[in-house]
């Protein structure tokens, strides 16, 4: 917890925020603690529903049984119920419960990726004694106690709530410097590897949050692999971030461009078609 709080501190992160191994921050948050909390009363009211319902149908199915085999059946009720619920659940929608469902919440990786099998068991294996037999107490406090909102079962599997329905806060277009305009419209430029353009836009995104030591770093190691893929090279003495900038932007002009002339050849071909009689095909 102290390590999380220092690199947050370093790089200018959220303590909710998710980063990969590359310093890449993943537009995921940390559900709060009411949110978890709707959720889990969600599916508490559900497994509960569910219980009755089930304990109903065997005391009326099982009349006939003796008191050691309706105590069997009665365990398998609560095992599936109570266990095989959130564990079925969250594997089959890779995270979502019905009561997360319901308030927008996804269960989640440390990285960041969608949960399995392996990740679901334990946190409900887990959670069946700190939300059930010790009535959530634990979680409670482990939940307040983690920056992101950690109960047990997380803890074991390695994962953590965040919040689905978050609004989207969309970064502002990153300018191109006035000396690499000219450089810029006339190089070469590759197209770049999805993660490496993505730490490049969570770069400039967060420039003005991280660390001056921990962004010249980052910024120096992304700009060595996106220099093969630029010719020719930027004008000597040029930082990293402003070589990054222009690499950026110069994209960004190019693909505005492109997508204009598309829709201006799409334009082009509906009039084209339009005027033709009707029943003609295409002449092309």
């Amino acid at each position: 917890m102290r390590e999380e709080a220092g690199l947050a501190d370093e790089r200018g992160l959220l303590p909710g925020d998710l980063v990969t191994g590359e310093a890449v921050v993943l537009d995921l948050r940390s559900a709060s603690f009411a949110t978890r909390m709707l959720g889990a009363a969600l599916d508490v009211v559900i497994q509960v529903a569910l219980l009755v319902a089930l304990f109903w149908a065997v005391a009326g199915a099982g009349t006939g049984l003796d008191d050691s085999a309706a105590a069997a059946l009665g365990l398998v009720v609560v095992v599936a119920v109570l266990v095989g619920y959130p564990t079925a659940w969250e594997t089959a929608t890779r995270g979502r419960s019905p009561g997360k469902l319901a308030a927008g919440l996804r269960v989640v990786r440390d990285d960041g990726g969608p949960v399995r099998f392996r990740h679901a068991l334990p946190r409900a294996l887990v959670g069946f004694g700190e939300l059930w037999l010790l009535l959530g107490s634990p979680a409670v406090i482990t939940s307040l106690a983690s920056p992101r909102g950690k109960r047990l079962g997380d803890l074991l599997a390695g994962t953590y709530v965040v919040r689905e329905r978050a609004p989207r806060q969309w970064p502002a277009p990153v300018e191109m410097p006035p000396p690499l305009t000219a450089w810029a419209a006339s190089a070469d430029i590759g197209r770049l590897p999805d993660d490496t353009a993505m730490a490049v836009r969570q770069l400039h995104a967060r420039a003005a949050a991280m660390h001056p030591g921990a962004r010249a770093e980052l910024a120096a190691e992304l700009a060595g692999q996106v220099a093969p893929l630029v010719a020719p090279a930027p004008p000597p003495g040029t930082p990293p971030e402003a070589f990054l900038a222009a690499v950026t932007a110069e994209r960004r002009r190019r693909d505005a461009v492109r997508l204009l002339r598309e829709r201006a050849s799409r334009q082009e071909r509906d009039r084209t078609l339009g005027a033709l009689p009707f029943g003609l095909d295409d002449p092309t």
